[in-house]
């Protein structure tokens, strides 16, 4: 008995999805910058041949990504946005509240990933990646003193800094998209322990880490850099949750 093939449905894109396409990459490689107006209904309309309702679900479709905004009245058209993380964040956001993600799952991925950034970076170090993270430094040790602003502002920029000088864009994008988490966390975590007498003991502790994994950096001690800072945030990590039941929605909600 012959046995008979599977039919495989090929589908083909819709023209809205395709005009989208065509410019989403109009966008993403520069042709159209941030702010540029996209040409006239009209005009895209007799460019592409498709009808008004076509050339508007391929709008829907790139407003729904947030790189266009269409604006209404006299003045208005499609204009272009440049895409960034934070919208990656709130649907990241999103779909791990839907999945009852808890922050220490969060935590433990920002952790694995951070680390392997900080293994990156101490392989590829140069002297201006180095004199980049000791003003970095310079700036926690001048904010000691105020532990809020010093938890609030310097200490996400410093872990944002590893993670560009690591050079890794994925990367860079995937802690983007956790950091805007943990960034909400911090501080609900600050807003619930404001005045706590150990809080500028804390901040040194965290400043000590910076330095060490710093020094880590500098010589080039990639998995000794990497094994640390995997230590340190899961400590961090420990520390801030309460309960191992908390989830991301008790944050974002």
């Amino acid at each position: 008995m012959v046995a008979t093939p599977k039919s495989t449905v090929v589908r083909v894109p819709k023209a809205g999805e395709m005009i989208a396409a065509q410019l989403r990459r109009q966008i993403v490689t520069g042709t159209l910058r941030e702010g540029d107006a996209l040409p006239s209904e009209t005009a895209l309309m007799e460019q592409f041949g498709v009808s008004r309702p076509t050339l508007r679900e391929a709008f829907r479709i790139l407003e729904s990504e947030q790189i266009i905004q269409v604006r209404r009245g006299a003045r208005g058209g499609a204009h272009v946005l440049v895409p960034d993380t934070a919208a990656v964040g709130r649907y990241a956001g999103t779909l791990l509240q839907y999945r009852g993600t808890t922050l220490a799952d969060v935590h433990e991925a920002r952790a694995h990933l951070e680390a392997a950034g900080v293994g990156i970076l101490a392989k590829r170090r140069t002297a201006a990646d180095l004199r980049a993270l000791d003003e970095a430094l310079a700036d926690g040790e001048a904010l000691l003193s105020d532990p809020v602003t010093y938890a609030e502002q310097h200490d996400l920029r410093f872990h944002r800094l590893l993670m560009q000088l690591a050079g890794n864009q994925t990367m860079v994008v995937l802690l983007d998209t956790l950091f805007s988490i943990v960034e909400l966390h911090t501080r609900s975590f600050i807003n619930a322990h404001l005045g706590d007498e150990d809080s500028e003991w804390t901040v040194r502790a965290t400043q000590r880490a910076h330095a060490k994994v710093v020094e880590l950096i500098r010589q080039k001690a990639s998995p000794k850099a990497s094994d640390f800072w995997t230590r340190h945030l899961t400590k961090v990590g420990e520390f801030m949750i309460t309960s191992p039941t908390e989830t991301v929605l008790d944050v974002l909600s």
